[in-house]
């Protein structure tokens, strides 16, 4: 079994190509921390995203975002100046994103504490004399 599942921010915008047969391919690199106190440090894993996924990744992902990768790793190997690498990258089949879209103006005011925020919309209010239906 090959699975990988990885929870980090983006270290850059995803880049978003075509190959020669049509199909959309993203990459990006996704920062996890591991360690703790004078130890902790980051991984800097890169994701390879292909087809409808590579799109959607291209056109809501940013820098900074928070994303949940799970897919599988990949090993390759190539050649460059003459000589042989070897590189691993997670090739993704699902990406959660964890956090809200950052709005492009940084420095919009502070919402209104009265404006309703998307989990004020989750669901139904339940009254205390209401039964709950389970």
């Amino acid at each position: 079994m090959n699975k990988v599942i990885i929870v980090g921010r983006l270290t850059r915008d995803p880049e978003v190509r075509y190959t020669q047969t049509g199909k959309a391919v993203a990459s990006f690199s996704v920062a996890v921390d591991t360690g703790y106190g004078e130890n902790k440090r980051a991984d800097f894993i890169p994701i390879v995203v292909w087809e409808k996924l590579a799109e959607v990744c291209g056109s809501n992902l940013t820098k900074g975002r928070r994303v949940l990768v799970e897919g599988r790793l990949q090993i390759r190997d190539y050649e460059k100046d003459g000589v042989k690498r070897r590189a691993a990258d997670v090739v993704a089949q699902n990406v959660e994103f964890l956090d809200a879209k950052q709005p492009a103006n940084n420095n919009a005011a502070p919402s209104n504490s009265n404006s309703k925020s998307p989990m004020n919309n989750f669901g139904t209010e339940v009254f205390p004399e209401e039964e709950i239906p389970f």
